[in-house]
């Protein structure tokens, strides 16, 4: 028999029953459309994730002094490093994957300007800043080297909307900690990166401003530098480590300071996002089983309906193999168009979650192919056994059942 005539043969057999069809669909449907919108759901967030830790600079190599403290009392020495200038002077000198770099130190106060006042934070840095974390500036310029002592600042859209609102900001005065500061510039909005930080509530002003009139410290908090390429980061990571042992005279395996990348901040995001997604659509598949376990249960009320009509086809010279394949076709069928219905319905609900619930989803080819692929193998699984019994059945016994 072909496979036409098989397909034709099932159609018609499952259009007797068109209710009993229509529940076995369903169940089919539902739960490929759970599984589609729930990997979706899970697709978008990690891509959601990326793109926020992305927006805060890929290629960031971040060296922190390692400070310990016991009993809240604070150990440096042989616990850890000091870092300074002359160490960034030292990376920019012998590094090869490094191409930016800038000393960090910053203070969280209240900003006041023009009679309003906004708690912010004041971050010193080197011009090479902008590159390393992707700013650009917008209107204004970006104080340079001569500067570096300037009262000068360059203030994100947040803090300008706040302090500024309705106003060009440049060449205002913002007031921190009661140091005025001339505002020269602004920069262009980043928007909210990862763990929900407000990327434009920041100001940067020059460095040395910063560290000795606002902090004063002769203290680097941190070194932000920026690796060549993706795929230069943890090779500059290892290049780094080098440079600072020797500038500070340590073993290279020593942990008086620590390094980290955005790249490591991902990939413990996306783990935590990866089980998310497996434990989402593990629920979900639960569904898609049950629909298996309705097909099993149709297939097997239909081969004791239609015994007779078994017997009678094995009469006239039916196979079993024909048999099989007829009852196999007809758990297929069943469960390739509760797939299909289910990757529409799964696509729209997912487009729905977005629009209604505003929560990033991505839809993917892999998982449309997957979820049909499990509908076939489903369909097989569940409808071998029934089919399997109907092939079996003696042509006589068949005939006599009533």
């Amino acid at each position: 028999m072909t496979p036409f005539a098989l397909l034709r043969i099932a159609f018609k057999a499952l259009l007797r029953n068109r209710m009993r069809t229509f529940l076995s669909v369903l169940g089919i449907v539902i739960g490929v459309a759970a599984v589609i919108t729930m990997v979706a759901i899970g697709e978008g967030s990690k891509q959601s994730i990326k793109e926020q830790i992305g927006s805060l600079g890929a290629n960031v190599v971040m060296i922190f002094s390692n400070n310990r403290s016991v009993s809240g009392v604070r150990t440096d020495g042989a616990a850890a490093v000091r870092l300074t200038e002359s160490n960034i002077h030292a990376l920019r000198k012998n590094s090869e994957y490094l191409v930016a770099f800038s000393p960090i130190v910053s203070s969280r106060s209240q900003a006041v300007a023009m009679g309003g006042n906004w708690p912010s934070t004041m971050t010193g840095v080197w011009p090479d800043y902008l590159q390393i974390r992707g700013y650009e500036i917008e209107d204004g310029i970006m104080f340079e080297g001569e500067m570096n002592m300037s009262k000068v600042c360059v203030i994100g859209k947040t803090v300008a909307d706040n302090l500024f609102p309705g106003t060009d900001p440049i060449g205002q005065t913002i007031r921190f900690r009661n140091i005025p500061f001339k505002v020269i510039g602004t920069l262009k909005s980043k928007g909210t990166a990862g763990f929900g930080q407000d990327q434009d509530d920041i100001i940067l002003a020059p460095f040395s401003a910063v560290q000795r009139r606002v902090l004063a410290t002769t203290n680097v908090q941190s070194i932000y530098a920026a690796a060549i390429d993706d795929r230069s980061v943890m090779l500059a990571v290892e290049e780094a480590k080098t440079i600072m042992s020797e500038e500070h005279k340590l073993p290279p395996d020593n942990d008086s300071f620590r390094i980290q990348t955005q790249q490591e901040i991902l990939e413990m995001v996306s783990s935590t996002a990866n089980l998310l997604t497996v434990v989402l659509t593990a629920i979900a598949g639960i569904s898609l089983l049950v629909g298996g376990i309705g097909i099993m249960n149709i297939m097997y009320v239909s081969v004791t309906e239609r015994t007779r009509e078994i017997g009678l086809r094995m009469a006239i010279g039916a196979r079993g193999f024909d048999i099989l394949m007829q009852f196999l076709f007809e758990a297929v069928l069943i469960s390739l168009t509760g797939g299909f219905i289910g990757i529409v319905l799964g696509s729209c609900s997912s487009y729905a979650v977005k629009f209604f619930a505003n929560w990033p989803v991505s839809i993917t080819v892999t998982s449309i192919i997957i979820s049909f692929s499990v509908c076939f193998a489903t369909g097989v699984f569940f409808g071998w056994y029934p089919a399997r019994k109907a092939a079996r059945l003696d042509p006589i016994d068949a005939l006599r059942y009533e």
